[in-house]
């Protein structure tokens, strides 16, 4: 459900039966034909289809959530659950307040048959209805037009109703059916249902553990991705590398400005929005010392000439789907001789764990294999305690001196979400084999803070990762932000290149 915008009397339009009768008048007729089916809807299907499986017999309901208050009566703009996104295919700012139920089937002689997937929303009002001009939140007028319920079931296969018979459809023989939720989708609606699932039957003892584990589920079912989801990764990646190189064409102008990192952010917000549907995270934008603040979204430095600037930054395409890519780019062209040191050894580090990214190693090998070579050059550059070696450093109850200086994780699993299957177990996600069809990021980093006394001056105030976003495939993995330059050498060579184009 959508949240509630404040009302206040001081801008209220005064209006007549006159102007009302009017304003509904004189309007072309709509165009009669439907939208063509969406390339996405047998994709969905079958995602429905493995979700079904996995609770027979049981009503299952996912919202997309509803439109959130930015201020007083002005909203975000709506991005629907990535639950409710996966299983229909709606993507962008579409549909707030739907809701989708997977209801179940039964044969003749009470035996479980699968589900109907059912879309419930608000569809396209008739302009002689007062909501047209009258509601300037979903008002046609105001927002345009909603698709009709004929107009769902042509884009997406599945059976559309209007949201008005949800709350009677949601609880029918709830004494009979187990009803499970995804109940931080729509908190005022999971509230609602509940008071209505115990009102009709259901049992109240256990109600929230069972719909936990349909979240649990529906967020390790994106833990592989099919060839359409393949596909928007893609799609997100390009769209990433022609930001990025934004960024490079404009960073002269970055140092030039002042509040260069703000201007970074900007030169990269205006290509994700313009070729998908924005950022998929707040991005990162952090010049010299601020690249060591690892969840750096300020960005209100300036950035000067001999500064690295780490730019953690991904296009959300339209679909929902996100890149998240890591480059740290010297704004003069050129890496200092530290800049350099440190950059090579973080590339090392990410050399190492993109190796490990195969069919057959667990997830957490690959961050492993990439620590090892962090803790390596830590250990050459008499950082680590007197007496630690890269060993001591890497035992896990007695060390770990190096995550002073690499203090995040290596990868996690990327898609709708920039950190997508977050509620998988620790033995689906750490612990779990690679297989082909999971995309995750490999992003090591070294950060020497300003302030850091134990690192050594030449290095302070220095911050340096880099992450790609790659595919594990059926021998090995693809870098699927390969075309996008790593190695110092070719991160100075892509720099003046696209300089030279402008």
């Amino acid at each position: 459900m959508s949240e509630e915008q404040k009302k206040a009397d001081n801008r209220a339009r005064f209006t007549t039966d006159e102007f009302r009768a009017f304003v509904k008048s004189g309007w072309a007729p709509r165009t009669a034909g439907r939208p063509d089916r969406s390339a996405v809807a047998d994709y969905a299907a079958e995602r429905r289809e493995k979700v079904s499986t996995a609770y027979p017999g049981e009503r299952l309901i996912i919202p997309a959530g509803g439109l959130k208050v930015r201020s007083n009566d002005t909203d975000y703009v709506f991005r629907p659950h990535s639950a409710f996104a996966h299983l229909t295919g709606l993507g962008a700012d579409r549909e707030p307040d739907a809701v989708l139920v997977l209801e179940p089937r039964f044969s003749d002689d009470g035996i479980p048959d699968g589900h109907e997937a059912v879309l419930f929303f608000k569809p396209l009002a008739e302009r002689e209805s007062d909501e047209f001009f009258d509601d300037n939140r979903y008002g046609e007028f105001w927002v345009g037009a909603r698709p009709s319920l004929e107009d769902i079931e042509a884009e997406l296969g599945l059976s559309a109703r209007d949201i008005s018979e949800f709350a009677d459809a949601a609880v029918k023989d709830a004494g009979h059916i187990t009803i499970r939720m995804v109940r931080d989708a729509d908190r005022d609606l999971t509230r609602q249902l509940d008071t209505s699932r115990v009102e009709h039957g259901q049992a109240e003892e256990g109600m929230a553990e069972q719909d936990d584990d349909l979240a649990h589920t529906l967020s390790h079912l994106r833990m592989i991705k099919d060839e359409w989801e393949i596909d928007q990764m893609r799609d997100a990646v390009e769209a990433t590398r022609a930001g990025f190189e934004a960024v490079i064409a404009d960073l002269e102008r970055a140092v030039d400005e002042g509040r260069g990192e703000r201007w970074v952010e900007g030169v990269f917000g205006l290509h994700a929005r313009h070729q998908g549907n924005g950022v998929g995270y707040d991005s990162i934008c952090a010049a010299g010392d601020h690249a060591n603040t690892l969840h750096w979204i300020k960005n209100t430095g300036d950035i000067a000439e001999g500064d690295l600037i780490l730019l953690d930054a991904g296009v959300e395409v339209d679909s929902l789907y996100t890149a998240d890519i890591t480059r740290t780019l010297p704004a003069s062209g050129r890496f200092s001789d530290a800049q350099r040191e440190i950059y090579d050894a973080v590339y090392a580090a990410q050399q190492a764990g993109l190796e490990a990214v195969r069919p057959g190693n667990r997830f957490s090998d690959v961050h492993a294999a990439a620590i090892r070579v962090i803790a390596e050059h830590l250990f050459e550059w008499g950082l680590l305690p007197d007496g630690v070696s890269v060993e001591d450093t890497l035992d896990k109850e007695h060390g770990q001196y190096h995550r002073r200086w690499m203090v995040h994780g290596t990868s996690h699993h990327l898609g709708i979400d920039v950190h997508d299957c977050a509620l998988a177990t620790r033995e689906e996600y750490m612990d779990a084999e690679l297989r082909p069809g999971m995309i995750l990021t490999v992003e090591p980093g070294l950060y020497f803070k300003a302030d850091d006394l134990l690192a050594p001056e030449r290095f302070r105030g220095i911050g340096v990762r880099i992450e790609d976003d790659v595919l594990v495939t059926e021998d090995g993995h693809e870098n699927l932000s390969a075309h996008m330059p790593r190695r110092a050498e070719d991160v100075e060579t892509w720099i003046a290149e696209v300089r030279s184009r402008g």
